[in-house]
């Protein structure tokens, strides 16, 4: 599957001048919610991820994914894995599961994301299912950002990665995009202003 070739053709491979939720800033940026738009792309993308997944052996009993950006890609992966779909949020700063949503004890919950880049987003919403006495057996995301290490892939695990090492990621694509910190960013020194995109952007 060709999933560069997917998000480009969904005009999902942005390039300008983008500051990220990391405070980082890229000339790439990768907006799934367009390809997502499309049921028909989700679905697909999902299936090949679920393929993966079951293909390795883990037991999966729940996706959790953390709100916005990993909602539609962890409702499909769930029913492409044919299990239950919950959702972490994030109130007052703090990622919280509400809305009734219970976790048994030994629960074996995937962490699912549309994009991983360090992974710390999926991790604090790990860290409430955990809490709650889950099991985190995997993480999951239609796309790499390169700096942790995923199923099948020679990309080697950067330091600032935030995924245990002790589990599986699985991903259907990496994106090795240079990030620069904003005083050292030459699109900055080039006079360009860095725009926000994404769920905590626009």
């Amino acid at each position: 599957m060709d999933v560069r070739k997917i998000y480009m053709d969904a005009d999902a491979l942005l390039e300008g001048h983008f500051k990220l939720s990391s405070g980082n800033h890229s000339q790439f940026y990768l907006q799934s919610a367009k390809v997502l738009e499309d049921p028909k792309t989700a679905k697909l993308l999902a299936d090949e991820l679920a393929k993966e997944i079951k293909a390795s052996g883990v037991k999966v009993d729940t996706v959790c994914a953390p709100a916005l950006g990993g909602l539609i890609a962890g409702f499909a992966l769930a029913q492409a894995l044919d299990v239950r779909f919950i959702f972490a949020e994030r109130v007052n700063g703090e990622m919280s599961v509400r809305r009734g949503f219970e976790v048994s004890k030994g629960e074996k919950v995937l962490m699912c994301e549309d994009i991983i880049t360090t992974g710390g987003s999926a991790m604090e919403a790990a860290a409430v299912v955990k809490e709650l006495g889950g099991e985190i057996v995997a993480v999951a995301a239609l796309a790499n950002r390169g700096f942790c290490k995923r199923e099948n892939s020679d990309v080697k695990t950067k330091p600032n990665c935030k995924l245990p090492q002790d589990i599986p990621f699985f991903a259907l694509a990496d994106f090795t995009f240079e990030m620069y910190e904003p005083e050292a960013c030459p699109l900055c020194k080039n006079g360009s202003e860095a725009i926000k995109p994404g769920s905590r952007g626009n």
